[in-house]
Protein backbone atom coordinates (compact mmCIF):
# COMPACT_ATOMS: atom_id res chain seq x y z
CA UNK A 1 0.00 0.00 0.00
CA UNK A 2 1.20 3.49 -0.78
CA UNK A 3 0.32 6.53 1.32
CA UNK A 4 0.43 10.18 0.28
CA UNK A 5 2.80 12.27 2.41
CA UNK A 6 2.36 16.01 2.91
CA UNK A 7 4.75 18.10 5.01
CA UNK A 8 3.79 21.69 5.87
CA UNK A 9 6.05 24.21 7.59
CA UNK A 10 4.07 26.15 10.21
CA UNK A 11 4.66 29.28 12.25
CA UNK A 12 3.17 28.03 15.52
CA UNK A 13 3.31 24.29 16.19
CA UNK A 14 0.79 24.23 19.07
CA UNK A 15 -1.87 26.25 17.22
CA UNK A 16 -1.36 24.08 14.14
CA UNK A 17 -1.60 20.85 16.14
CA UNK A 18 -4.91 22.07 17.58
CA UNK A 19 -6.23 23.04 14.15
CA UNK A 20 -5.25 19.83 12.36
CA UNK A 21 -6.42 17.64 15.27
CA UNK A 22 -9.86 19.21 14.89
CA UNK A 23 -9.77 18.92 11.10
CA UNK A 24 -8.72 15.25 11.12
CA UNK A 25 -10.74 14.30 14.21
CA UNK A 26 -7.59 12.69 15.66
CA UNK A 27 -4.57 13.54 17.75
CA UNK A 28 -1.07 13.26 16.21
CA UNK A 29 0.60 9.86 16.26
CA UNK A 30 3.96 11.63 16.78
CA UNK A 31 4.18 14.88 18.75
CA UNK A 32 7.41 16.76 19.51
CA UNK A 33 8.15 20.39 20.41
CA UNK A 34 8.89 21.20 16.75
CA UNK A 35 7.07 18.45 14.82
CA UNK A 36 3.79 16.53 14.63
CA UNK A 37 2.60 13.72 12.37
CA UNK A 38 -0.79 12.14 11.73
CA UNK A 39 -0.83 8.67 10.11
CA UNK A 40 -4.40 8.66 8.89
CA UNK A 41 -6.34 5.86 7.23
CA UNK A 42 -9.21 8.07 6.10
CA UNK A 43 -7.92 9.87 4.11
CA UNK A 44 -4.91 7.59 3.67
CA UNK A 45 -2.19 10.17 4.29
CA UNK A 46 0.98 10.77 6.32
CA UNK A 47 0.47 14.44 7.19
CA UNK A 48 3.33 16.18 8.99
CA UNK A 49 3.95 19.71 10.24
CA UNK A 50 7.08 21.27 11.68
CA UNK A 51 8.34 24.63 12.85
CA UNK A 52 11.69 24.06 11.09
CA UNK A 53 10.84 25.48 7.67
CA UNK A 54 12.43 28.55 6.15
CA UNK A 55 8.91 29.93 5.57
CA UNK A 56 5.44 28.72 6.45
CA UNK A 57 3.70 26.73 3.73
CA UNK A 58 4.15 23.56 1.73
CA UNK A 59 7.57 22.05 2.43
CA UNK A 60 7.37 18.90 0.30
CA UNK A 61 5.11 16.10 -0.87
CA UNK A 62 5.83 12.41 -0.93
CA UNK A 63 4.77 8.84 -1.40
CA UNK A 64 5.36 6.52 1.55
CA UNK A 65 5.66 2.84 0.70
CA UNK A 66 5.67 -0.25 2.90
CA UNK A 67 7.89 -2.57 0.84
CA UNK A 68 11.46 -2.20 -0.44
CA UNK A 69 10.27 -3.34 -3.88
CA UNK A 70 7.74 -0.49 -4.09
CA UNK A 71 10.47 2.04 -3.29
CA UNK A 72 12.82 0.50 -5.86
CA UNK A 73 10.10 0.54 -8.52
CA UNK A 74 9.26 4.23 -8.10
CA UNK A 75 12.91 5.27 -7.75
CA UNK A 76 13.77 3.22 -10.84
CA UNK A 77 11.11 4.98 -12.91
CA UNK A 78 12.43 8.38 -11.84
CA UNK A 79 16.05 7.47 -12.54
CA UNK A 80 15.25 5.83 -15.88
CA UNK A 81 13.47 9.03 -16.93
CA UNK A 82 16.59 11.06 -16.14
CA UNK A 83 14.77 13.56 -13.94
CA UNK A 84 17.54 14.06 -11.39
CA UNK A 85 16.40 11.65 -8.68
CA UNK A 86 18.70 11.49 -5.64
CA UNK A 87 18.87 8.55 -3.20
CA UNK A 88 19.27 8.96 0.55
CA UNK A 89 19.88 5.58 2.22
CA UNK A 90 19.50 5.12 5.98
CA UNK A 91 18.43 8.72 6.57
CA UNK A 92 17.47 10.00 10.00
CA UNK A 93 14.83 12.67 9.44
CA UNK A 94 11.55 13.71 11.04
CA UNK A 95 12.16 11.46 14.06
CA UNK A 96 12.32 8.39 11.81
CA UNK A 97 14.83 6.22 9.93
CA UNK A 98 14.09 5.82 6.22
CA UNK A 99 15.45 5.05 2.79
CA UNK A 100 14.44 7.80 0.35
CA UNK A 101 14.60 9.03 -3.21
CA UNK A 102 14.21 12.78 -3.76
CA UNK A 103 13.24 14.67 -6.92
CA UNK A 104 11.73 18.06 -7.73
CA UNK A 105 8.86 18.57 -10.18
CA UNK A 106 9.06 21.14 -12.99
CA UNK A 107 7.71 23.84 -10.63
CA UNK A 108 10.38 23.08 -8.03
CA UNK A 109 8.12 21.24 -5.56
CA UNK A 110 10.21 18.62 -3.79
CA UNK A 111 8.91 15.04 -3.72
CA UNK A 112 10.27 12.29 -1.55
CA UNK A 113 9.55 8.61 -2.07
CA UNK A 114 10.41 6.73 1.10
CA UNK A 115 10.17 3.60 3.23
CA UNK A 116 10.42 4.08 6.99
CA UNK A 117 11.99 1.24 8.96
CA UNK A 118 12.47 2.70 12.43
CA UNK A 119 12.00 5.55 14.88
CA UNK A 120 14.66 8.09 15.85
CA UNK A 121 15.04 10.20 18.97
CA UNK A 122 16.27 13.26 17.02
CA UNK A 123 14.70 15.24 14.16
CA UNK A 124 17.61 14.64 11.79
CA UNK A 125 21.35 14.52 11.30
CA UNK A 126 24.04 15.49 8.80
CA UNK A 127 25.23 12.62 6.59
CA UNK A 128 28.05 13.99 4.42
CA UNK A 129 29.06 17.22 2.75
CA UNK A 130 26.68 16.39 -0.12
CA UNK A 131 23.82 15.41 2.21
CA UNK A 132 24.16 18.19 4.77
CA UNK A 133 20.78 19.88 5.21
CA UNK A 134 20.84 23.33 3.64
CA UNK A 135 19.20 26.38 5.13
CA UNK A 136 17.23 26.85 1.89
CA UNK A 137 16.17 23.21 1.66
CA UNK A 138 13.16 23.58 3.95
CA UNK A 139 12.11 21.60 6.99
CA UNK A 140 13.21 18.15 6.00
CA UNK A 141 16.73 16.76 6.06
CA UNK A 142 17.42 16.68 2.34
CA UNK A 143 19.59 18.45 -0.17
CA UNK A 144 18.10 21.04 -2.48
CA UNK A 145 16.84 19.28 -5.62
CA UNK A 146 16.80 20.97 -9.04
CA UNK A 147 13.43 21.09 -10.84
CA UNK A 148 12.84 18.63 -13.67
CA UNK A 149 12.67 20.13 -17.16
CA UNK A 150 9.31 19.88 -18.90
CA UNK A 151 11.03 18.12 -21.84
CA UNK A 152 12.22 15.34 -19.52
CA UNK A 153 8.65 14.92 -18.20
CA UNK A 154 7.17 14.71 -21.71
CA UNK A 155 9.73 12.07 -22.68
CA UNK A 156 9.11 10.05 -19.52
CA UNK A 157 5.33 10.23 -19.98
CA UNK A 158 5.52 8.92 -23.53
CA UNK A 159 7.85 6.12 -22.39
CA UNK A 160 5.39 5.13 -19.64
CA UNK A 161 2.37 5.06 -22.00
Amino acid sequence: MKRLHIHVAVGDISQSVSFYSIMFGAQPTVLKDDYAKWMLDDPCVNFAISSRGVAAGLDHLGIQVEEVGELSQIAGRLKDAGVGAFDEVGATCCYAQSDKTWVADPSGIRWETFRTFGDATVYGEDHSAEMTPRSDAGACCAPKVAPVSSAACRGAASDAA
